[in-house]
């Protein structure tokens, strides 16, 4: 999802394809760092999750890249989302502020048992499928209001023991011993279920062993953001004060960090030239790499 959204410590989520009697992880690794895309405190092979994946952080960048291997599956979700985006126009804006709420939180992360990007997603998705306003989902509407809605449903209202979420044709709430019937054999009942709208047998929520977390999280920020809006409290709140400040922080790093992406692409052709050359560049460590082991 190359800068679909974009924020600091985003991430770019980059597919290989290739034939393979092994995945070539720590071949890869290798190239990576020897063609100094990377350096040995900056690289993490995860060969032992459900889905093997390199964690890179680009030394001139500082940008995140997790690289996976023959995942079509990620690519069509990749084109879903975009189509969600045009969909829903505050799709994106909640996603970025939600991602950077669970951020600062340590729980975005699936390999630690938070919610990814792709979760987080489809939750928003569900949410706005869902929304008793029509309106929710216009570009107009009040994303304040929205963001609070959100957390509201899913701090406090939402029934994670007892009910999955379907995005596909139109949303619904499906109840968990329904949907897990159409799971695969051996499937063990997870906090968050999420069903794939691309592979109604996987449930994408499965590695999220920390849900719960991210439920008290998301009722704390409810509760905090409901406090500051209410009529009675009007009168604390100042005119260079953030209400979103009570809950999310914008380091001095962060700041940094925008400027310098503005200030190092003009426009946006430039940042995909970039990214496209970087994805170059990794692609031709992947290939020399397997002519290597090939010879």
């Amino acid at each position: 999802m190359l800068l679909l959204i974009f924020k600091k410590k985003s991430d770019i989520d980059l597919v290989v394809f290739g034939d393979w009697a092994t995945l070539p992880l720590n071949q890869l690794k290798d190239a990576l760092i020897r063609d100094n895309v990377t350096d040995r405190d900056n690289i993490k092979v995860l060969d032992k999750a459900s889905v093997p994946i390199i964690k890179v952080t680009e030394t001139r960048t500082d940008l995140r890249i997790d690289i996976s291997f023959n995942m079509i599956n990620g690519v069509k979700s990749a084109a879903l989302i975009k189509d969600y985006l045009n969909e829903y126009p505050c799709l994106r804006y909640l996603a970025m502020v939600l991602k950077q709420f669970l951020l600062q939180r340590d729980l975005n992360e699936v390999w630690t048992g938070g919610i990814g990007s792709y979760s987080l997603i489809l939750m928003i998705v569900s949410f706005l499928q869902l929304h008793p306003r029509i309106d929710a989902r216009s570009s107009d509407n009040n994303l304040g209001v929205l963001l609070i809605e959100f957390f509201e449903l899913y701090g406090k209202q939402f029934n994670y023991m007892r009910t999955g979420i379907r995005v596909r044709d139109g949303g619904s709430y499906v109840p968990k011993e329904d949907i897990f019937k159409q799971f695969n054999n051996g499937y063990r009942p997870s906090i968050l279920c999420i069903e794939d709208p691309l592979n109604p047998t996987n449930d994408i929520g499965k590695g999220s062993y920390g849900a719960l977390k991210v439920k008290q999280a998301f009722e704390y920020a409810y509760l905090t953001l409901s406090e500051a809006v209410a009529p009675q409290h009007a009168y604390l709140i100042k005119d260079n004060h953030s209400i979103l400040g009570r809950i999310i922080r914008i380091t001095q790093e962060v700041i940094d960090y925008r400027r310098w992406i503005k200030e190092m692409y003009t426009n946006h052709s430039a940042q995909w030239q970039f990214e496209s050359n970087l994805t170059a560049q990794i692609l031709a460590s992947l290939n020399s790499t397997t002519s290597s082991s090939l010879s």
